[in-house]
Parts: structure tokens; sequence; C-alpha cells
């Protein structure tokens, strides 16, 4: 029986290939699953609102570019604006 991690992994890897029509690297999903800690088992903490530009910026900047390493560039922008 799978741990309430895996299942979670599972049903983002689901989302990503019914919404996005996209096939995830299992590996990197479940790193970067790993790398959110705790938060993805609180309801409000497992979600970031679109709306909310606060929010988006601290997304952004504490995990796409301290953590993931990316870029702070228009194509992350524009990424981060498809979703």
């Amino acid at each position: 029986m799978a741990n309430q991690r895996e299942e979670l992994i599972e049903k983002y890897a689901d989302t990503l290939r019914t919404k996005f029509n996209h096939q995830p690297d299992m590996a990197l999903l479940k790193k970067v699953t790993i790398g959110l800690g705790p938060s993805i088992y609180k309801r409000d903490a497992a979600n970031v609102s679109g709306s909310d530009d606060k929010e988006l910026a601290r997304v952004k900047h504490n995990f796409l570019i301290r953590k993931l390493g990316l870029e702070d560039n228009e194509a992350l922008d524009r990424a981060i604006a498809e979703v």
C-alpha cells in the first residue's frame, strides 16, 4: 500500500498528464515533491493562489529561484503566467 507522499506524487503526475498533456519525469517529480517538505500535507500550503501577486512573487523567489536555481527572467515569468 502506498504511503501518503507516494499517493500525492501519483496525483500530481495524473494532473500533469490530464491537464497539461505532459508525461512527467517521475524521478524529478519525486525529488520536487520531497523538496517541498511538509507543505504538501497542508491544504492551504499545497496550493498557490494565481491571483495573489505577493504569493506568486514569494513562490517565484523562494522556490523557483532559490531552491531550484532558475534564472529570474522573462521566460520564467511567462512560464508562471502559463500555469
